[in-house]
């Protein structure tokens, strides 16, 4: 997988993402994340890749001209033209199954927007897909660059240590992870559930799925109605205490 950010703070994404198991799979070489810097295309000798937005208003509009110009070189070096995100509030909020499928890409391209926005024209240019990583505003694209590689890079195989962790983390199923436990077995006076040292694989599981259901109808209830739910954990719905609508 290969990540290309068009960015005018590519140390912020480059410092960011070269840790941890992102970073490890990066020396590994099942990763390659490269951070352009869009001042580099800039159209005049200050390096300026912003000006004032036509029509009037507050604040200040990226140019058209460098970031295409830094698409185009990329472009032009790959010997084709990849697919675009661009971080945007308005754009399609991001999610596990959009996650999956964009890890199924060779190249993918985060265009990161700062100030104000960036001029429609190179938008409507390049641009494949408008994503935002929730109903909030940032001060540009950067940071949600930097949490969807960081999700899709952990279902590219061999990036986790674990290749079945993926699978069943959080969102797996419309369903919520179960709970983790870890040593000691008494903390603060609180146990570790008694069936997790049991031995018994199949009531452990049992548990665990169990568990998924109760937490989701709890925390999560809008992701009831897209789970897979048998008639049994339907039933155990109906006996919580909290209401869970499926």
């Amino acid at each position: 997988m290969n990540y290309h950010v068009l960015t005018l703070f590519p140390q912020m994404v480059l410092d960011g993402l070269h840790t941890s198991i992102i970073g490890r799979a990066e020396e590994k070489g099942l990763l390659h994340i490269e951070a352009i810097d869009i001042r580099d295309y800039a159209e005049n000798k200050h390096m300026r890749v912003d000006d004032y937005p036509y029509g009037g208003g507050a604040g200040m509009v990226m140019q058209p001209g460098p970031v295409y110009g830094a698409y185009q070189a990329l472009s032009d070096r790959l010997g084709k033209r990849p697919r675009v995100i661009y971080l945007t509030p308005q754009g399609q909020v991001f999610s596990q199954s959009l996650a999956e499928e964009y890890a199924m890409e060779e190249d993918l391209v985060f265009l990161c927007g700062h100030y104000e926005g960036i001029d429609e024209r190179v938008l409507e240019l390049i641009v494949t897909d408008y994503v935002s990583i929730g109903d909030y505003v940032l001060t540009g694209g950067e940071l949600p660059a930097m949490v969807m590689i960081d999700c899709i890079s952990r279902l590219v195989p061999g990036v986790l240590s674990n290749d079945v962790s993926a699978e069943f983390e959080t969102f797996h199923d419309s369903l919520l992870e179960y709970p983790q436990y870890t040593r000691p077995e008494v903390f603060m006076e609180k146990r570790v559930p008694e069936v997790l040292l049991s031995g018994h694989h199949g009531n452990v599981d049992k548990w665990r799925r169990e568990q998924s259901v109760i937490r989701t109808a709890k925390f999560r209830p809008d992701l009831l109605p897209f789970a897979d739910l048998s008639e049994k954990e339907k039933e155990l719905l109906k006996t919580l205490d909290f209401q869970a609508k499926i």
